[in-house]
């Protein structure tokens, strides 16, 4: 049975969040599912793109993405994830471990097996890591497997340290966006990125985002 967790974030100073929940599945992928080339052909076939696998460091910047909703599986390791609030210094240990970032948000304990998906416009920020060296291990720019056969490429991959698989919608790209206030128009713009037609792992199933993200007007009343 997959457990569910839907995580309500408001808007923020700085941050556009979403009317749709963050989504954190515990557990759902083990065993044999667990593999990045079985994993990225779920996500084909329910209409997302497999972008990355990334290593992460100790900790990172808080950041969202303003035209797509991502897919994060943890593939190996343990970390923190604080999700829906914007780091307010430069200084990575004061934002991590200090004041440096809005009050708010949640943060949620990650481990192998957790999928989180996150709508549009959701902050996130990865830290208390497994330790080990940020990297990019997928062949690329983090914009897709590149590679004449991107499972093969997918299942050679040593993996080490916590890591995670992101995926997004097909035909949409992300960005790296750190916060801004908004003038009016911008959090419209990210709250009107349209609900994907399937669940990335879920597909159809009503228990993913496909029953729990909800149409609703975007407003600032959120």
């Amino acid at each position: 049975m997959v457990q569910v967790k839907a995580y309500k974030l408001p808007p923020t100073t700085l941050i556009p969040n979403s009317p749709y929940p963050l989504l954190h599945y515990q557990g759902l992928l083990s065993g044999d599912d667990l593999k990045p080339s079985q994993i990225h052909e779920k996500f084909d076939t329910n209409g997302w793109k497999t972008h990355w696998i990334f290593r992460y460091g100790p900790t990172q910047q808080s950041h969202y993405h303003s035209g797509a909703h991502e897919c994060m599986a943890v593939l190996t390791g343990t970390a923190t994830i604080r999700f829906g609030v914007a780091d307010t210094t430069d200084d990575l240990e004061e934002s991590t471990y200090g004041s440096g970032h809005e009050t708010g948000g949640v943060e949620i304990h990650a481990k192998a097996g957790d999928v989180f998906i996150l709508p549009a416009g959701t902050a996130h920020k990865t830290h208390d890591t497994t330790p080990a060296e940020f990297a990019l291990l997928t062949p690329g720019k983090a914009k897709g497997i590149e590679a004449d056969d991107p499972k093969k490429a997918l299942s050679e991959i040593k993996l080490d340290g916590f890591t995670m698989m992101g995926a997004y919608p097909k035909g949409s790209l992300w960005d790296f966006a750190v916060g801004q206030e908004d003038d009016g128009k911008h959090f419209g713009e990210v709250w009107s990125v349209p609900k994907p037609e399937r669940d990335p792992l879920l597909g159809g199933a009503r228990e993913g985002l496909v029953g729990l993200w909800v149409e609703r007007k975007r407003d600032s009343k959120l």
